[in-house]
C-alpha cells in the first residue's frame, strides 16, 4: 500500500486531533487543507456531542463531524444536524432498570443533541455550568429519545464497570468507553463510529477501502475492524490504548507528537 492515497481522512479528537492542550497543531491544519486543496475531505468523528464542536469549528470550519459515536451527522459550517439516531424511551427505561438493579450505586445522564441532563447525584467532569446542562430525575431523562446514554459509576475499576454494563445491557443498545473514568457510553443498537462512517462514505460514493481513520480508543474500535476488513488505514496514535493498538493497520506518533500530521505527510 505505499502509494495508496485516501479518499477521505476521518480522525478522533480527544487524545487524536487534539494535543494534551486541546489544540490542534499548525502542522496537522497544514495537511488537512494540502489534502482537502486535493479534493480529499475531512470528517471529524467522536464521541463528543454537538455541543462540545462549538470551540473545534475556530480552525475547522467546514465539513461533517460525527458526533456522540455514530449517533448524530453534524453540519460543522451551518451547525445543523443532519442525521440522527436516538435511544427510544423504552430502551432507555429497561436499560437503566436493569443497571440500577445490577449496580444501585449507577448514575445516569443523557445526550440529547445540544442539550444536556444529569442525575443530582451524577457527578460530571466537564462544563457543569454551560449552557444546556441541568440536572433532571432519572424519569424525566428517559422520557425522550436520547442520543447517547452515560452510566457512571465512582467506586468499581473502570474495566469491572464497563464489562458489567456490556453483559446487563447485550443487545438492547451499543456500550462503548472513550475515558479512563469507569463511564460506559450507549448508543442506539449498532450504532458507531463505524455505521457513521459507512453513512458518510455511502453518500459520497465511498467504500472503507478509501478512508484513513485516526483514533486512540476503545470507542474507534468499531470503525478500525470496519476498516481492516474493507481494506482502508485504521491509524492508532502512539498514545492509543492497546486494544486500539492491537487493531491497528498502522501506528502513528502521539497526539503531541503531531502524529496525524506526520502520517498523512507520508502519504502526499
Amino acid at each position: 500500500m505505499s502509494d495508496w492515497r485516501p479518499k477521505l481522512i476521518a480522525s478522533d479528537m480527544d487524545g487524536t486531533l487534539l494535543r494534551s492542550d486541546e489544540t490542534v497543531a499548525p502542522a496537522t491544519l497544514d495537511q488537512l487543507r494540502l489534502w482537502g486543496e486535493d479534493g480529499v475531505p475531512f470528517v471529524l468523528a467522536t464521541g463528543r456531542p454537538p455541543r462540545w464542536m462549538v470551540a473545534i469549528r475556530e480552525v475547522i470550519t467546514t465539513g461533517t463531524a460525527i458526533c456522540c459515536n455514530g449517533a448524530v451527522q453534524l453540519d460543522l459550517e451551518r451547525f445543523e444536524v443532519l442525521a440522527e439516531h436516538t435511544v427510544a424511551p423504552e430502551v432507555l427505561r429497561e436499560v437503566t432498570g436493569r443497571l440500577r438493579t445490577a449496580q444501585p450505586d449507577t448514575w445516569f445522564a443523557v445526550e440529547y443533541g445540544l442539550e444536556f441532563r444529569h442525575e443530582p447525584v451524577y457527578q460530571p467532569r466537564w462544563d457543569v455550568d454551560a449552557p444546556g446542562v441541568a440536572q433532571a430525575t432519572l424519569e424525566e431523562m428517559v422520557a425522550a429519545p436520547a442520543a447517547k446514554l452515560l452510566a457512571r459509576h465512582e467506586q468499581l475499576p473502570r474495566e469491572e464497570f464497563l464489562a458489567l454494563v456490556a453483559e446487563v445491557v447485550g443487545d438492547r443498545a451499543t456500550v462503548t468507553n472513550s475515558s479512563s473514568d469507569a463511564m460506559a457510553e450507549i448508543s442506539a443498537p449498532g450504532i458507531s463510529k463505524a455505521t457513521g462512517l459507512a453513512e458518510v462514505c455511502a453518500a459520497r460514493g465511498l467504500t472503507a477501502a478509501d478512508v484513513v481513520f485516526f483514533g486512540d480508543m476503545p470507542n474507534d474500535l468499531a470503525a478500525f475492524h470496519w476498516l481492516r476488513e474493507g481494506g482502508g488505514r485504521a491509524v492508532a496514535m502512539g498514545n492509543a490504548h492497546p486494544d486500539v493498538l492491537a487493531a491497528a493497520t498502522d501506528i502513528t506518533d502521539t497526539n503531541d507528537e503531531d502524529g496525524v500530521a506526520r502520517f498523512l505527510a507520508s502519504l502526499r
